[in-house]
């Protein structure tokens, strides 16, 4: 699929909503557990859903339509929230989430880009120039990876509760 902003706000707009109806009152159980070291929880993924939105989809979008490639992005740190999300509950994390990600929106929608606003070019530090566009459409599929990610994580909990059945379930294999 070509890349589409209106496309794009389907799911960017969704996130929070979805993430509400699975997390949001669940136990710590559900929640806690991730997939080994150096993996995330479900909770973890809400802290990493918010450190994103404070500072990389629009902060780079940002850097990219004011210095174009003549400003490298900063370095992301992926596991800020740890510290970040401290002594937080799930739905503090969930609520905090919804407003950054509403405001983000709101910014974007407000810009106005033009199919020449998406082909301006940024410097990322690892990957070189990259487009709006490309920025753009990861933030989506960001979006998309992590509720996959929450919901294998989440499933693999009753793995070991579920008798010979995990072999016709693909998700419990990643």
């Amino acid at each position: 699929m070509k890349y589409s902003l209106e496309k794009s706000y389907e799911i960017l707009d969704r996130t929070p909503a979805v993430l509400q109806s699975l997390l949001g009152g669940l136990s710590d159980d559900w929640i806690l557990p991730n997939e080994g070291p150096e993996t995330f929880s479900p909770y973890d993924v809400v802290g990493h859903l918010i450190h994103g939105e404070a500072t990389d989809w629009t902060a780079r979008a940002k850097m990219i339509l004011e210095y174009g490639n003549t400003k490298t992005f900063e370095r992301w740190n992926r596991t800020a929230m740890y510290e970040e999300s401290k002594g937080k509950t799930m739905q503090q994390l969930l609520d905090e989430f919804a407003a950054v990600r509403k405001e983000n929106i709101a910014w974007l929608q407000s810009s106005q880009l033009t199919e020449a606003d998406l082909d301006k070019k940024g410097m990322h530090p690892k990957l070189g120039e990259v487009t709006l566009r490309n920025l753009l459409a990861t933030w989506v599929v960001h979006d998309l990876t992590h509720l996959a990610q929450i919901t294998r994580v989440m499933a693999k909990q009753y793995k070991e509760e579920m008798g010979p059945w995990p072999e016709f379930f693909r998700i419990l294999s990643f």
